[in-house]
């Protein structure tokens, strides 16, 4: 195969892009793909933050995982030239932990709180000043001679993210200034972002027809598509001469588990327990999670985005209920579609 034909290019030598290949983040607006209404918005925010010399505004992402809401955030903190510091709803399970992160913050630095929805009620009460008058009012003893210290925080930027947006509390969802429900990618998108993701890991491309086979199959969603490429890198690598050809991607996803419309074998099973064991449905979500000794959140959150969006699963008042063309990909009868709304 003549080399002219390859699409590749090397990765950085330096020890610093190399860290920032394998993470495959777009660092700029202008390198991210896709989202183009909130990439819009979040020019004009930036720039206007810029002009005013303020922090940017705080911003709240929601959506199914693995679309870049925390790559988002730490596009914001470079844009704006500050520091960006991690954290999740779960770890900061009182308010005091919450006073150590903010009082770490320079100014103009974005602290990012991953699965904000777990954060505590108590732990809410210490974020609203922060975010509005950049202050931390600490209770100090309690009872008659209780009384507040107000301690002043730099300002800066909040970026919290949430895969299950209902339940976040309505006071802590008007505070926030640019609040965005992030979509499923297309696969243009995805060609686009493999493009650039096998540039950045050197990984050799036969043609663009490699890529939009991979984009078919990642679920419209950026983590799963670069997560597919370093796999089929390493099965190119292995069994072949290193170069990702249209057999090497689907010999490597069918090793995967990963069929041609990008169902896992978890995926799978989840469909087969509904058709087999319970007729198709409607059935209950915790019955199929008992019955495939999985939690009955991470088939929620995890399993039946996608199998909606494809149009394989239907959420009926009874429960959820497989549809004709899921019934069509097992090769098992369908009930009809009179029973969906039964």
């Amino acid at each position: 195969m003549a080399t002219d034909r390859l699409i590749s290019a090397g990765a950085a030598s330096d020890g610093r892009d190399e860290q920032r290949n394998w993470a495959l983040r777009p660092e700029t607006i202008e390198q991210y793909v896709g989202q183009e209404d909130l990439i819009e918005r979040l020019r004009v925010a930036i720039g206007a933050a810029r002009q005013r010399k303020e922090p940017c505004e705080h911003c709240l992402f929601h959506g199914p995982p693995g679309l870049g809401k925390t790559t988002l955030a730490h596009l914001i903190a470079n844009e704006m030239g500050g520091g960006i510091h991690v954290t999740s709803g779960p770890v900061l399970s009182k308010g005091t932990d919450l006073v150590a992160a903010l009082t770490s913050l320079r100014e103009g630095d974005v602290l990012f709180i991953d699965e904000v929805h777990r954060l505590p009620a108590s732990v809410e009460e210490f974020v609203y000043p922060a975010m509005e008058d950049y202050r931390i009012d600490v209770p100090v003893d309690s009872g008659l001679s209780a009384r507040t210290v107000q301690i002043r925080c730099k300002p800066f930027t909040l970026v919290a993210a949430t895969t299950r947006a209902g339940l976040i509390s309505a006071p802590l969802r008007s505070r926030f200034g640019i609040t965005h429900h992030l979509r499923y990618y297309g696969a243009a998108e995805l060609v686009r972002i493999l493009n650039r993701s096998s540039s950045l890991l050197g990984v050799r491309v036969e043609s663009p027809a490699c890529l939009e086979l991979i984009a078919a199959r990642s679920r419209g969603t950026p983590r799963i598509a670069n997560r597919l490429l370093r796999r089929i890198r390493d099965y190119a690598t292995v069994k072949g001469d290193g170069v990702i050809r249209p057999r090497t991607v689907a010999d490597a996803l069918k090793l995967e588990g990963v069929d041609d419309l990008g169902l896992d074998e978890l995926d799978r099973s989840y469909l087969r327990i509904i058709a087999g064991t319970y007729s198709g449905g409607p059935v209950g979500l915790e019955a199929v999670a008992a019955t495939m000794n999985e939690d009955g959140g991470t088939l929620e959150d995890v399993v039946e985005p996608f199998l909606l969006q494809i149009g394989f699963l239907a959420r009926t008042r009874r429960g959820r209920q497989l549809t004709k063309a899921a019934c069509d990909h097992l090769g098992v009868p369908w009930k009809g579609a009179g029973d969906l709304f039964d």
